[in-house]
């Protein structure tokens, strides 16, 4: 990911398809050591393309791709058990209500003694 936001960075300072020693130049100013291999497969890949058509492409990539947790709940209501699920929370609330009461209980104080 460095490898490609140097190359933006480079075609942001004004050049039209930045070389191996650009890319270099801005990573060794952050102190970043560059790996020849990657940095030259970023270079292939995005030489001689429109860099707003690649983002643009980019965008409607993630735009296609399910994201958040929604699958979880779905899952569990397909399965049926959509019931006993809310009977097992509800009883679940019950237990650790009752501990908490017993716990205050334990402790020989009030809030307000």
């Amino acid at each position: 990911m460095r490898y490609v936001a140097a190359y933006l960075l480079a075609i942001l300072g004004g050049k039209a398809a930045p070389n191996q020693t650009d890319i270099e130049k801005i990573l060794s100013s952050v102190g970043i050591e560059v790996d020849a291999e990657k940095l030259k497969k970023v270079i292939s890949e995005l030489n001689g393309k429109n860099i707003e058509e690649v983002i643009a492409q980019g965008r409607e990539k993630l735009c296609s791709m399910p994201v958040g947790g929604a699958a979880a709940p779905v899952a569990a209501a397909a399965g049926g058990g959509g019931a006993a699920a809310a009977e097992e929370k509800k009883e679940d609330k019950k237990a650790a209500k009752e501990e908490s009461e017993s716990e205050d209980e334990d402790m020989g104080f009030g809030l307000f003694d």
